[in-house]
C-alpha cells in the first residue's frame, strides 16, 4: 500500500520556477491510495506492470498508462537496484480531481512509489521518494518546481524555495501548536508566533487546466523580457515573505490581502481565466479575506481565506451560485494533525 494527498498553493505558483519562494498547504481530505499486487511472471521473463484508476461503485477501473508513471517504473528499478522481474498490478484510488492544480499526478506517483516499495520490500528514505516522484512530474509537466512532489506527502504547510522545503506548523490561539511548540517567525528579528485562526475554501471551476501549457505560456511571456520576469518574481517573493510574517503573527486579514494581490499578478501574466476571476470576485463579495487562483492555472481551482466557519458557509454558497462545481474547506489548525 501507498498513500498521499492533495495540496494547494497559497502564494508563489509560477514564480517559484524562477527561484521565488512559495507557500503550499496539504489538503488531507483529498486522499490517494495505491495498492500493488504481485502476479506470476510471463514465460518470456519480461516485466509486466500495469496501472489503473479505481472506479466508483457503478464504474469499472480505468487503465492508467502515462509517460510519467512509465518513467517512474524505470527510475524505481534503477534507484532500488531491483534485479527481479516486476510483474505487478497497481490500482490507484484517487479522490483528487485531475487537471485542477491540486496535485493529482504527484499524489498518484507518490502513492505508487510507496506501494511498489512495499510490495518489493524496499525501504526508501524521504529524499529517494521525492526524487522518484519528481522524475515522474518532470515527464508529466515539463518544468516541475518540486512543490507537488513534496507537498503531497507533507503534514504541515511548507515554505518551498529552490527545491527545498521547510515545515511551518501553525499555532492555534489558546490551543498551543498542532504540531510543535511555539515557533518564532522564520525571518530574522521577528517575535514569537501568534495564533493563525482561519479556514481556506477551495473551489473547483469545473474546467481542467494544463500545468505544462501554463508553464510554457509563462516561459514565452518572459522570453526576451528579463525585466518583466524579474519584476514578477520580485513582487511575488515580497508577497510571500510578507505572508510569512502575517502567518507568524496571526494577521489573518493581512494574509488574505496578499492572496488577492498575488491573484492580480497571476491574472496579469495570463494564467487566470474569466471563470476563475468570477469565482475570486464572488468569494470577495461574500466576505472572504482574500482569494486567488491556485495551481498551474488556465482553469482548475481558486482558494479563499475566511475567518470563521459561518463565513466559510456563506462563501461556499456564493461560490456555487457563481458556478463552482464543488468546494472543500480546509481548517488551518488541522494541517498538522492529518498525517498520511
Amino acid at each position: 500500500m501507498g498513500r498521499a494527498h492533495g495540496k494547494a498553493i497559497l502564494l508563489g505558483e509560477h514564480a517559484v520556477v524562477y527561484g521565488a519562494p512559495a507557500l503550499v498547504i496539504p489538503v488531507p481530505q483529498l486522499t490517494t491510495t495505491a495498492s500493488a499486487t504481485r502476479l506470476p511472471g510471463p514465460d518470456d521473463g519480461a516485466d509486466r506492470i500495469s496501472f489503473a484508476l479505481a472506479g466508483s461503485p457503478t464504474t469499472s477501473v480505468t487503465p492508467l498508462a502515462t509517460d510519467g508513471l512509465r518513467h517512474l517504473v524505470a527510475e524505481f528499478r534503477e534507484r532500488t537496484a531491483l534485479a527481479e522481474r516486476m510483474c505487478v498490478d497497481v490500482l490507484i484510488d484517487c479522490a483528487i480531481p485531475q487537471g485542477r492544480g491540486l496535485g493529482s499526478s504527484a499524489a498518484c506517483a507518490r502513492a505508487a512509489v510507496l506501494a511498489l516499495a512495499d510490495v518489493f520490500d524496499r525501504r526508501l528514505d524521504a529524499g529517494t521518494v521525492f526524487d522518484l516522484v519528481q522524475a515522474s512530474e518532470k515527464v508529466a509537466h515539463g518544468r516541475a518546481s518540486g512543490i507537488d512532489a513534496l507537498a503531497t506527502g507533507a503534514t504541515s504547510p511548507l515554505l518551498f524555495r529552490s527545491g527545498t522545503a521547510r515545515e511551518l506548523p501553525i499555532v492555534m490561539p489558546g490551543n498551543g501548536c498542532a504540531h510543535a511548540p511555539e515557533r518564532t517567525d522564520p525571518r530574522p528579528g521577528a517575535g514569537r508566533a501568534a495564533g493563525f485562526d482561519g479556514l481556506f475554501v477551495i473551489a473547483d471551476s469545473g474546467v481542467g487546466g494544463s500545468t505544462r501549457d501554463a508553464v510554457e505560456l509563462v516561459r514565452r511571456r518572459f522570453a526576451g523580457r528579463a525585466e518583466t520576469q524579474d519584476a514578477f518574481v520580485r513582487r511575488v517573493s515580497n508577497l510571500t515573505y510578507a505572508a510569512l510574517r502575517d502567518l507568524a503573527h496571526g494577521q489573518v486579514g493581512d494574509f488574505g490581502t496578499r492572496l488577492t494581490e498575488n491573484h492580480r499578478l497571476l491574472h496579469d501574466i495570463g494564467i487566470s481565466t474569466d471563470r476563475i476571476d468570477a469565482l475570486v470576485e464572488a468569494a470577495l463579495a461574500a466576505g472572504s479575506l482574500g482569494a486567488k487562483i491556485t495551481g498551474g492555472g488556465l482553469g482548475g481551482c481558486m482558494i479563499a481565506l475566511v475567518g470563521d466557519p459561518g463565513r466559510a458557509e456563506a462563501v461556499v454558497r456564493r461560490l456555487h451560485e457563481a458556478g463552482a462545481v464543488r468546494t472543500w474547506v480546509v481548517p488551518a489548525g488541522r494541517f498538522a494533525s492529518h498525517a498520511q
